[in-house]
C-alpha cells in the first residue's frame, strides 16, 4: 500500500525535532534515524546513510543539512526549506533571548543549574548514538579500522576534521577499484536487497532501497541554474540592504562579510571552527570577550539545534555592545551563516540522488559512514572530560546521572524528549532545594 506524508504533517515534524533536538551532530544524527527510519518509515536505512554521507562532505552543521535534505526529498524546494528552518528556529530563538538575558540579567545561577543536570544526559545521548551507529554500519574489519583510525586521530589531534574525511573517502574509493568486497560485501548487499523486497511485519519505507526517485528531486540542468540564481539573490539582497543601513564598513555589514567566511571554512563541527570565531569575534573586532564567548558555549552546548548556533548568541552580544540592536544582529548572523548550507543541499542533492548504486560513489560514502562512527565517538571523548572530570576531580552526580540516563536509553527506551525534559527538571529541583538550605 502507497503512504504519502502531507506537507503540513511533515512541517509539524521538523517543528516539534527542532525543539528536542538536543546532542550536538550526533545526537542529532541519531534521533533524526530513530524518527525517520525506525518509528516513522518515511525512507530506509541505506537511503538515510546515503544522504547522510553527502551531508559530511560539507561545510556547516551536518543534522541540519540532514533535515534539508530529507525535507528536499519528500517535498522538493518548500519541503526543503520548510525542514531545515523549523529545524534551525527553536535554537535561534533560544539563544537569541539567552543572549538578551544574559547582557540584561547576567548569569542566571536557575540556568546554570538546569544547565549541570543536562550535560550528562547530553553525553549519554552521545555515548548511545556512537553505539547504535557502529552496530548498523561496522560490517567488516575494513569499516573497524577506519572508525579506530577516526577515533585516534581526532581525539589526539593528529589530523583535522576534513582531511579525514577525504582520507576515508579515499580508502573507500581505493576498496571499492581493487577489493570491493572489504567495503561492500556481497551478504551485506544480499541482506539489503532481500529487506527491500520483503519489508516483513512493519511498514515499507516511503523512500526505500528501490523506490525510484521523485520527479522533483531528478537532476536537471535547468533547475541547478534556477537554484543558484536563488542563492545568489538571497546572498545579495539582505547584504545590499544592512550595507544601505550602516555602510560597508558597518557592524551589520561586517557580520554578514564574516559569518559567511565562518559558514564556508565550518568543516569539522562548532569546535573546529570556534577558534577561528574567537579570534575574529573578539580579538579583531571586539563584538564580545573572551569570557563571554566562552558563556555562549556552554549556553550553545545544552540547547537543541546545531552547537555552531551559539554564533546566534555570539552576534547578538556583538549587536548589543556596537549599538545596533542584539536582534538585528542575531538575524543577519544567522541568515548569513546557514544560507550556504541550503544552497550546498538543494544545489548537490539532485547530483546526489542520481549516484545512488554506483559503486563508484557508494564505496566512499561508505567509508565515510565507517570513519563517523570515530567522529561521534571522540566527541563522546570530548565530553566526556568536562562533565565526568571538572577540575581533574570525578563528579560522582554527574557520572550516576549519565549512568542513568544510558540505561534508560538503552533498556529502557527513553525518548529523548521525555528524558531531556525529567534533566531539566531535576536541575530545577536541585537549584531549589540549594536555595532552601541557604
Amino acid at each position: 500500500m502507497n503512504r504519502s506524508v502531507s506537507l503540513l504533517e511533515a512541517s509539524r515534524f521538523w517543528w516539534r525535532l527542532g525543539w528536542v533536538s538536543f546532542g550536538g551532530p550526533a545526537g542529532q544524527i541519531a534521533l533524526l534515524h530513530r524518527e525517520l527510519v525506525e518509528q516513522r518509515r518515511w525512507l530506509s536505512e541505506q537511503r538515510y546513510l546515503h544522504a547522510l554521507n553527502f551531508c559530511m562532505l560539507l561545510p556547516g552543521p551536518e543534522a541540519t543539512q540532514l533535515a534539508t535534505y530529507l525535507g528536499w526529498l519528500m517535498h522538493g524546494w518548500t519541503g526543503g526549506l520548510i525542514a531545515g528552518v523549523l529545524f534551525l528556529l527553536p535554537s535561534a530563538l533560544l539563544l537569541s533571548g539567552l543572549g538578551w538575558l544574559y547582557v540584561v540579567w547576567g548569569t542566571l545561577p536557575l540556568v546554570m543549574a538546569v544547565f549541570a543536570a543536562l550535560k550528562p544526559v547530553v553525553l549519554a545521548i552521545v555515548v548511545v548514538a556512537a553505539w547504535r551507529l557502529a552496530r548498523r554500519t561496522l560490517r567488516t574489519p575494513l569499516h573497524g579500522l577506519l572508525a579506530a583510525l577516526a577515533l585516534l586521530l581526532l581525539t589526539s589531534s593528529a589530523l583535522p576534521y576534513p582531511a579525514l574525511v577525504l582520507g576515508a573517502a579515499l580508502v573507500g574509493w581505493l576498496a571499492g577499484r581493487w577489493r570491493p568486497r572489504w567495503i561492500l560485501p556481497v551478504r551485506e548487499e544480499l541482506a539489503v536487497r532481500a529487506a527491500a523486497a520483503d519489508p516483513g511485519p512493519g511498514l515499507e519505507a516511503i523512500h526505500g532501497d528501490t523506490t525510484p526517485t521523485p520527479d522533483h528531486a531528478r537532476f536537471s540542468g535547468r533547475g541547478l541554474l534556477i537554484t543558484l540564481l536563488a542563492w545568489g539573490v538571497a546572498l545579495l539582497l539582505p547584504l545590499m540592504a544592512v550595507v544601505r543601513l550602516g555602510g560597508w564598513d558597518g557592524p551589520l555589514a561586517a557580520m554578514a562579510r564574516f559569518f559567511s567566511q565562518v559558514a564556508l571554512v565550518s568543516f569539522g563541527g562548532a569546535y573546529a571552527v570556534l577558534p577561528y570565531v574567537a579570534q575574529g569575534a573578539v580579538e579583531q573586532h571586539g563584538w564580545l570577550s573572551a569570557t563571554q564567548m566562552l558563556d555562549g558555549l556552554a549556553l550553545g552546548e545544552t540547547t537543541p539545534g546545531p552547537l555552531i548556533m551559539v554564533l546566534a548568541f555570539v552576534g547578538f552580544l556583538g549587536g548589543w555592545s556596537s549599538g545596533v540592536g542584539g536582534w538585528a544582529a542575531a538575524a543577519v548572523t544567522v541568515w548569513f551563516t546557514f544560507l550556504p548550507s541550503f544552497g550546498f543541499i538543494l544545489a548537490g542533492a539532485p547530483l546526489v540522488e542520481a549516484s545512488r548504486g554506483d559503486q563508484r560513489f557508494t564505496a566512499p560514502l561508505t567509508a565515510i559512514t565507517a570513519a563517523l562512527v570515530g567522529v561521534i565517538a571522540s566527541l563522546a571523548v570530548f565530553f566526556a572530560v568536562p562533565v565526568l572530570l571538572p577540575g581533574g576531580r570525578l563528579d560522582p552526580v554527574a557520572a550516576g546521572l549519565t549512568l542513568v540516563a544510558l540505561l534508560l536509553l538503552l533498556r529502557q527506551r527513553w525518548g529523548v524528549l521525555p528524558l531531556i525534559g525529567s534533566a531539566a527538571l531535576l536541575g530545577v529541583l536541585r537549584y531549589g532545594l540549594a536555595e532552601l538550605v541557604q
